[in-house]
């Protein structure tokens, strides 16, 4: 479990992504991953007021509605924290933040988020305006903490100096771009290196997104393996092209082997063991594909395993 200060709950080491809920799960399908989610012991439901704009006929928050039925049928609020982000396309001006905030309280049908993220560093906007407006939310009760996804960690390291210089609610959670075969060169913003180093150095929550690197690591995609039918399968099988690709699937096949768990939990269990992870976040169309995740709650790697995934990882 990750312990916060910011929260009064005891993370669950799986963060589960709410971006399928809506898309290639319908809301059926979606409680049923939420309740087997819940009844092993997890309790960190991420997701955003922009999924799932892309399908055609949606427009951005029915993740987020969703999730509040969910929370509403089951009458477990108390028991889940709920994140969610602002400001994917639109700026973080002032006002946005506080309609994106509004929106979003309104879908989830709660009286505060637990975690709002800023989506996207929107530069031609202040820092100060955008900082200003989060905590004013925070102080209002709306919001409890705010966090930054896809922040360099120039601009992050600003954001801190802003907040610790006007008083405002400081960003205390990060999520990153990473996983166990883009870690440094690959992604647009690595999180190896002065991100990372800045997260372990103030003790800023990192949640990773993309965990499973579209679910290529969960081992579904193989050298001539069968076509798999998935809204991703494209951007998955990529990895395949990658000389780590085929490499990091043959390093999780005999760790998985080795301890009788899924390829997937072995390569969350990675980022989890990372300095600075406080846990990853992955998404699960059915019961079945959660229950390939949940393993890694227990899982711990030994020391050569740790290093053998990685090497594997730098595979060239």
């Amino acid at each position: 479990m990750t312990t916060a200060s910011w929260t009064d709950l005891d993370l669950f080491p799986l963060a589960l992504g709410g971006n399928v809920f809506g898309w290639t799960a319908d809301e059926a399908q979606s409680f049923a991953v939420l309740d087997a989610y819940a009844a092993a012991g997890g309790n960190h439901v991420d997701t955003a007021d922009s999924y799932s704009h892309w399908l055609p006929g949606n427009s951005g928050g029915e993740s987020e509605t969703i999730i509040g039925n969910w929370m509403k049928a089951r009458g477990n609020r108390d028991q889940i924290l709920v994140a969610t982000k602002a400001g994917r396309f639109d700026r973080l001006t002032a006002p946005n933040i506080r309609t994106f905030a509004e929106d979003s309280l309104r879908r989830l049908q709660v009286d505060q988020i637990d975690l709002l993220y800023a989506h996207e560093d929107h530069r031609e906007v202040p820092l100060e305006e955008s900082l200003g407006a989060f905590d004013a939310l925070v102080k209002e009760g709306k919001v409890r903490a705010i966090g930054a996804s896809n922040f360099t960690p120039a601009r992050l390291a600003e954001a801190l100096e802003v907040s610790a210089r006007e008083g405002f609610a400081p960003y205390v959670a990060l999520q990153p771009y990473y996983n166990l075969v883009e870690r440094r060169n690959v992604a647009e913003i690595p999180f190896e290196g002065p991100l990372q180093d800045l997260a372990v150095a103030e003790r800023i929550d990192v949640f990773p997104f993309f965990s499973l690197a579209m679910g290529f690591l969960a081992g579904k995609y193989r050298p001539g393996g069968e076509t798999v039918e998935s809204a991703r399968a494209e951007g998955a099988a990529a990895y395949l092209d990658l000389p780590r690709g085929p490499a990091v699937l043959a390093a999780l096949d005999e760790i998985a082997a080795a301890h009788s768990t899924s390829v997937a939990a072995v390569a969350l269990a990675w980022l989890l063991a990372q300095p600075g992870i406080s846990a990853p976040i992955a998404s699960a169309r059915t019961p079945e594909q959660l229950a390939e995740l949940l393993p890694v709650a227990t899982l711990r790697l030994a020391d050569d395993e740790l290093a053998a995934l990685t090497e594997a990882s730098e595979t060239v």
